[in-house]
């Protein structure tokens, strides 16, 4: 794909001058952690009454997806355009840089002589230039614009964050006893205090929205300015954020469009209506510049869905759900609207991998207690053990999504078309994100991931081909995958040793001479798999010599941040075995200079890996 890096000059040209009265205001009201709960949304138990009121003189979206469960890189995809599976992005809290081309779309909104205000929250994974905000803080609002200057704000909106459902004190409003709980909750006091607390948060949070409309209305702008009410993705309660399920993915969207700006609107907007297109994150920055009569660049993924430059809807949207916090995982998901398909790329991971932040939620407490003492039926139970290769949900009978039809003959057709679909998109965007993070950052050099993915050298189609064949877990791709380490890629030949983990002692036994000399491969990703692998599986003899290949890459001191990760996930799973390095595991370093925002994530591997051999 060859990006377009300037617009026209004389469009501009025409965007700078024209006058505030020929473009509209746009207002952005998010709040964060919230699927589509809200009356108007038809959630009985939902006490809503000013969103409800705004949805009857709005537009609905019922198939809106964030494309991440999770902020922030949720967040990175409505910035930039792109997909974070595209730009590196996608793990939480990277840091990341833009390919070279790229701008953040309030960049383009201000070259077109918007003012553009955030208050407040960024949360970026790719690392943001200069002159993305007129201002993004706390005290950031449209007010301060220039005379007659056309403006974009957001005000973010925090009460419905995870952290505020287990904030405690806290006296419930909604009574537990009539929360729905679904299936793959266990059904207990701390569950239903967690679900009724997160409603009573959007309720308060549905008042605090009120208050930025009537601001609006006050100032006399109201008809001058289109709003959108938007989650930044699914709830904070386990198996929804952090899932690229639609229970983690679906977000409540609702968009007014005043009467002078109605040209700009849908072609099926109608007050107080819903539309079933397909909408995701991805398609938020070319909206944003097709309302504002700028055409979106060819670089930027989404397809916008208002304005000048409208596009067709289309058939999918995806998702995908990288390292969350501390913890390694790789899953892209797609939809229709309809069905909802899942591919793991490390099935043999749990769902419900550890992870310190999450595991502040009661919910989470009570969950895995009763997983551990057998008191779960099955729904409730798949959280806690490894994942099938595919899944594949239909949301008209199974709105919880715990009937996984993969292997339903019946549906044989409907899942080859969405594998298609992601095979598809992953290719057409070149997901780099199917890379070990430690061997994106490598491989890219001074130069970005996204340019490492389109590099015409990448192979990587081969990538994606190996870590498919991995990922199934079929025997018979044992002999392919043992021809993968042997490639000349180390991306392929990481796929390959991975494939070997997955298929446990087996295959691993029959693997032994190969893995051995992948614990001396150049890439630390490969010998990171290769020796956890053998430490995991192999014979006793494997294991002081797995150690041997961990313990210096799980050292941060020695500057490698994302292989220390990567090393110390990989100690995680050999379990006791891991007993005769405790010594060395203790007095391994917690502190490295990297940024605050992923500072943390050594510290709690380590805490929980010297927890876990105490």
């Amino acid at each position: 794909m060859k990006p377009l890096r300037h617009f026209t000059a004389a469009m501009l040209l025409w965007c700078a001058t024209a006058p505030a009265a020929d473009r509209p205001n746009i207002l952005w009201l998010s709040c964060e952690d919230i699927s589509p709960n809200l009356g108007c949304y038809g959630d009985t138990y939902a006490v809503t009454p000013n969103l409800d009121r705004f949805a009857a003189r709005s537009l609905r979206y019922s198939r809106a997806w964030s494309c991440a469960p999770v902020c922030a890189p949720a967040r990175t995809t409505i910035i930039s355009g792109m997909f974070p599976t595209s730009t590196g992005s996608l793990h939480m809290r990277s840091n990341v840089k833009l390919p070279p081309f790229a701008k953040m779309f309030p960049q383009l909104l201000r070259e077109a002589g918007y003012y553009c205000s955030n208050n407040a929250k960024e949360d970026y994974n790719l690392i943001k230039p200069d002159g993305v905000w007129d201002d993004s803080s706390r005290n950031a609002h449209y007010k301060n614009r220039k005379p007659g200057q056309p403006f974009f704000a957001v005000f973010n909106h925090e009460i419905t964050h995870e952290s505020r459902i287990r904030s405690r004190p806290h006296t419930l409003v909604h009574d537990p006893a009539k929360v729905r709980v679904p299936a793959y909750h266990p059904d207990t006091p701390e569950v239903r205090h967690d679900w009724a607390q997160y409603h009573d948060n959007i309720t308060t949070m549905d008042g605090q929205i009120a208050t930025k409309w009537k601001e609006l209305e006050d100032a006399g702008l109201a008809e001058d300015t289109i709003v959108f009410f938007w989650g930044d993705h699914g709830s904070g309660m386990p198996r929804s954020k952090r899932w690229p399920y639609n229970s983690g993915l679906q977000v409540p969207l609702i968009v007014h469009v005043p009467e002078k700006w109605r040209h700009l609107a849908p072609k099926d907007y109608k007050p107080g209506a819903a539309t079933d297109r397909l909408v995701s994150f991805v398609d938020f920055a070319p909206t944003l510049l097709s309302l504002v009569g700028v055409k979106p660049p060819e670089w930027m993924q989404g397809h916008a869905f208002m304005g000048r430059f409208e596009a067709a809807p289309q058939p999918f949207v995806h998702g995908f759900r990288g390292r969350m916090d501390e913890r390694y995982d790789s899953v892209r998901s797609v939809t229709d609207g309809r069905y909802v398909y899942i591919r793991n790329y490390l099935p043999h991971l749990i769902y419900g991998q550890h992870l310190n932040y999450m595991w502040q939620t009661p919910t989470t407490q009570v969950w895995e207690k009763l997983f551990k003492d057998g008191n779960l039926n099955d729904a409730q139970a798949t959280f806690w053990k490894p994942k099938a290769p595919e899944e594949l949900y239909d949301l008209t009978t199974d709105r919880d999504e715990v009937k996984n039809l993969a292997n339903s003959p019946q549906h044989r057709d409907v899942l080859e078309k969405f594998r298609k679909a992601q095979r598809d998109h992953a290719l057409r965007i070149r997901d780099v994100g199917l890379l070990p993070e430690a061997e994106m950052h490598r491989r890219s050099g001074d130069a970005t991931p996204y340019e490492l993915g389109h590099n015409a050298d990448f192979p990587f189609e081969r990538v994606l081909e190996t870590a498919e064949h991995a990922s199934s877990l079929k025997p018979d791709a044992l002999p392919k995958l043992k021809q993968a380490m042997a490639d000349r890629d180390s991306a392929v030949r990481c796929w390959g040793a991975l494939g070997v983990l997955m298929r446990g002692k087996d295959s691993v036994a029959a693997s032994r001479a190969e893995l051995q000399k992948a614990t001396q491969d150049e890439s630390p990703s490969v010998r990171i798999v290769a020796a956890q692998a053998l430490g995991q599986f192999g014979a006793d003899a494997d294991v002081k010599p797995a150690l041997d290949v961990l313990l210096p890459l799980a050292d941060v001191s020695k500057g490698n941040y994302w292989a220390s990760v990567e090393a110390l996930n990989a100690i995680t799973f050999l379990g006791p075995k891991a007993l005769s390095a405790a010594a060395q595991i203790k007095a391994l370093p917690s502190a490295a200079q990297v940024p605050q925002r992923v500072r943390e994530y050594v510290p709690r591997l380590l805490e929980k890996l010297q927890s876990d051999l105490n």
